[in-house]
């Protein structure tokens, strides 16, 4: 069993270091199941820092829930405390569990309240609105009964990209007669006064250029590039306005895909087969009535496939930080885009031409899905009419703020748990992100509030970051890794990310490197699931989602953070540290929304969010208790509860499937992957040596230096996967084992690709690029294998 480690400083001036391990325990007047501890006890700065007391029982009996019980013998040490004095100390002591501070003060009252404040205003980044949250936040975290240790903002010049409020972005059909035919809604239908407020953006696409464009419509489905392939193969594209759905490719792929077969500009919207599981009227099937988007609602978004400031890359975006022009900014769409609802789609895509699209194209609508003549049917209103797009965005340096908060830690303060979420919205954000937020915010009360009463402290800091104009590419963090690059580097434990923390109210989701299964688990384990006082967060999981793990059985399946879909990309991909993201999610067996329905529009707000996400916020509270229990086991644990097993079975189940995949092919091309089979081998070797030194050593009475070995070797594992060079086309990613891939296959991603391309083009010069891939990954795992063991 683990070792957990939790520190007090006393009003004695002492400080109490307590590590425990499950054991029944006789007292004199009852027999009850306890920890068994391991005690040291330290005088404070002012004294000689020497062990004055070594072992005792520490549990919560029946007469005296959460005292100590006093050790039967003590042997005084010289200039140690008298038994007298120390059973002083010990009776100004409570504790609410010996493994872990209490996360149980996470109110749902308290949420309700502060996601109820976070919403009264739309506040997307750099806003008026945004500049209200950042107060908020900073006179939370410094309130003097319930604040952190310190709080500041952080302060950044980044580029951001608007809709003209003067000039409307505007989708209309024109007839050769230059007759308006239609126009699409420029703002979302208002159901409740939410949607009336000034403040509520117009739907539109981030980065999009400028432009005024016309032309044939078309429809190209996802906007994948084998959609715009086949569409090709049928139409004409030059010249052409193709409408895209949301989803199978990236917001601004759909237009960078398009450019090259001559499309000239681009229209995305949310099907209703996608998000609304086909229902498509307000009158009583969507929003008001229920969870699902109601016609108007339009999905807005950044546009940009890099994360962080475009005009900075690689540096922190300050005031005399050089800029790149903007001409040399790559990742954005080359044509205008605009997004719109699916009630506009409807009428769009029913009135098209030419031939019927694949089954797999086809949606919601009660039509055949075309794909455009170009343009609409002779029979249509709309024969031999135009689509115009009137995109009128700008450009901006704006300044946008971090909010920064600490914990400062007791024995290690230069290790950091670092935890964050996003502050910005499109709009409201009542789910995103602002369940994140208020269980942000509930949870540093909760702490913070102990810390000042002097309950508690952790043994390393806790950095809590509050980040700003996430939703325009990840910026806020992102500047944030680049600005602290060398010290985030050297003494970050692992990052928490909670976005979105509640998409719904029935099991927890959880993604993360394989080395943080374990803690979320037992995390998990402790606490109750939402709505469910019998079950816990862990056995409701189980039953939604699983898998079967050779070394553990049957448990809840975790995703793995191989993206950029949240601010954990940065300290991931670019900083390789160890990462998870946790929320709470719906059943995906009872609908085939992608997200939540209300993502981005204006109905994301606190009614949408109290009636149809979370009622009672009894979801927020468990998301609050799961990640509250996650973290301090990060900062108060004295050896760091990260698995190394557990990441060598995924990256044996990884080479399984590279092996089953590529092998033969590649064996045809004379290049082996034993090198790959050896390095993985070896990481498992060395992961299971490093678990019997943890299990075999006695570390709670070991020299500090080898506890702090251990852990370093823990922390910096997921370091020892970065490669700078190993994808050059893939901005800030530089971890080989969780980059982003678009071949779509369980495996290593680099690998994947270069497979994938090396297929398709037959090119001998892509077969040398699939080796050296394979190269890539061996060294470096055989490199982090290397890192687990013995020092030499």
């Amino acid at each position: 069993m683990s070792q957990l480690c939790t520190s007090y400083t006393t009003k004695y001036n002492v400080q109490l270091t307590v590590s425990s391990s499950a054991r029944r325990f006789r007292t004199n007047n009852s027999r009850v199941k306890v920890k068994q501890t391991k005690v040291e006890l330290h005088a404070g700065r002012n004294q000689r820092k020497r062990p004055l007391l070594r072992k005792m029982a520490f549990s919560a009996s029946p007469k005296l829930p959460g005292r100590l019980l006093m050790p039967a013998v003590y042997t005084h040490r010289p200039g140690g405390m008298s038994y007298k004095d120390m059973r002083n100390v010990f009776k100004t002591i409570k504790c609410c569990k010996v493994t872990t501070v209490s996360v149980h003060g996470c109110e749902k009252s308290e949420s309700d309240s502060v996601l109820r404040e976070l919403t009264k205003v739309p506040h997307m980044a750099t806003t008026a609105g945004d500049e209200q949250t950042v107060q908020l936040m900073l006179k939370r975290w410094q309130d003097p009964e319930s604040g952190l240790d310190q709080a500041w903002r952080e302060e950044y010049l980044v580029y951001l990209s608007f809709p003209d409020p003067k000039n409307p972005n505007k989708v209309t059909v024109v007839s050769p007669s230059e007759t308006v035919l239609h126009t699409a809604r420029e703002k979302e239908k208002s159901y409740t006064p939410d949607q009336d407020d000034p403040a509520v953006v117009q739907p539109y696409a981030a980065y999009s250029p400028a432009g005024h464009q016309r032309g044939r419509l078309v429809y190209a489905n996802q906007g994948k590039p084998s959609d715009y392939l086949l569409l090709n193969q049928t139409v004409d594209l030059k010249g052409t306005i193709a409408i895209t759905r949301y989803g199978g490719a990236g917001r601004a792929a759909k237009a960078i895909n398009a450019a090259p077969y001559g499309v000239i500009g681009v229209l995305v919207y949310t099907d209703p087969l996608d998000i609304n599981d086909g229902l498509m009227s307000d009158a009583n099937e969507t929003y008001p009535h229920s969870w699902y988007m109601p016609p108007s609602g339009v999905e807005r978004g950044s546009f940009n496939t890099h994360y962080g400031d475009m005009l900075t890359p690689y540096l922190a975006a300050k005031e005399e930080t050089y800029r790149i022009p903007v001409e040399d900014i790559t990742g954005i769409p080359p044509i205008p885009i605009q997004p719109i609802g699916f009630e506009d789609a409807y009428i769009l895509i029913c009135e098209l031409g030419g031939e019927a699209a694949p089954k797999e194209w086809q949606g919601a609508f009660n039509c055949t899905y075309n794909f455009g003549g170009p343009g609409f049917k002779p029979t249509s209103a709309f024969n031999n009419s135009d689509v115009k797009l009137d995109i009128f965005n700008h450009e901006k340096i704006k300044n946008s703020s971090n909010v920064m908060g600490v914990i400062k830690g007791s024995v290690e303060p230069d290790r950091y748990v670092i935890y964050g979420n996003h502050r910005d919205s499109w709009v409201h954000g009542a789910i995103d992100p602002s369940s994140g937020t208020s269980v942000m915010l509930e949870l540093t009360r909760v702490l913070g509030k102990m810390v000042k009463q002097g309950k508690w402290r952790p043994r390393r800091s806790i950095i809590f970051g509050s980040w700003g104009a996430e939703e325009f590419g990840l910026i806020g963090s992102a500047e944030y890794t680049e600005q602290y690059f060398t010290k985030l580097s050297e003494r970050t434990i692992a990052y928490i990310n909670v976005d979105i923390a509640v998409f719904a109210n029935a099991t927890l989701r959880a993604s993360g490197m394989p080395s943080v299964q374990n803690v979320i688990f037992k995390a998990a384990k402790q606490v109750n699931a939402a709505g469910l006082e019998s079950t816990s967060v862990y056995d409701n999981w189980i039953k939604y989602s699983n898998r079967t793990s050779p070394a553990h059985g049957t448990i809840p399946r975790m995703g793995y953070l191989s993206g950029a879909g949240s601010d954990y990309a940065a300290f991931v991909h670019y900083l390789g540290i160890t990462a998870m993201d946790i929320s709470y999610t719906y059943d995906r067996s009872k609908t085939n929304a992608r997200i939540y329905p209300a993502y981005h529009t204006a109905y994301d707000t606190f009614d949408y969010a109290s009636k149809f996400i979370d009622p009672g916020f009894v979801s927020h509270q468990a998301i609050a208790r799961t990640a509250g229990n996650v973290l301090i086991r990060l900062a108060d644990s004295l050896v760091l509860p990260l698995n190394c097993s557990d990441y060598a079975e995924i990256l044996e189940d990884y080479l399984k499937t590279a092996v089953n995949l590529y092998q033969n092919q590649l064996q045809v091309k004379h290049i082996s992957m034993d090198p790959l089979k050896r390095a993985v081998a070896s990481f498992r070797s060395a992961a299971t040596h490093l678990d019997q030194v943890i299990l075999s050593s006695d570390l709670a009475n070991e020299t500090p230096l080898k506890v702090r070995r251990i852990n370093d070797q823990l922390m910096l594992l997921d370091r020892a996967f970065l490669n700078p060079l190993a994808f050059p086309d893939k901005y800030a990613f530089r971890h080989v084992i969780w980059a982003s891939s678009s071949a779509g296959k369980p495996t290593f991603p680099g690998l994947a690709d270069a497979y994938a391309k090396a297929e398709s083009s037959g090119q001998p010069r892509d077969w040398d690029k699939v080796h050296y891939h394979l190269s890539v990954l061996s060294q470096a795992i055989e490199g982090a294998a290397n890192t687990l063991v013995d020092v030499i």
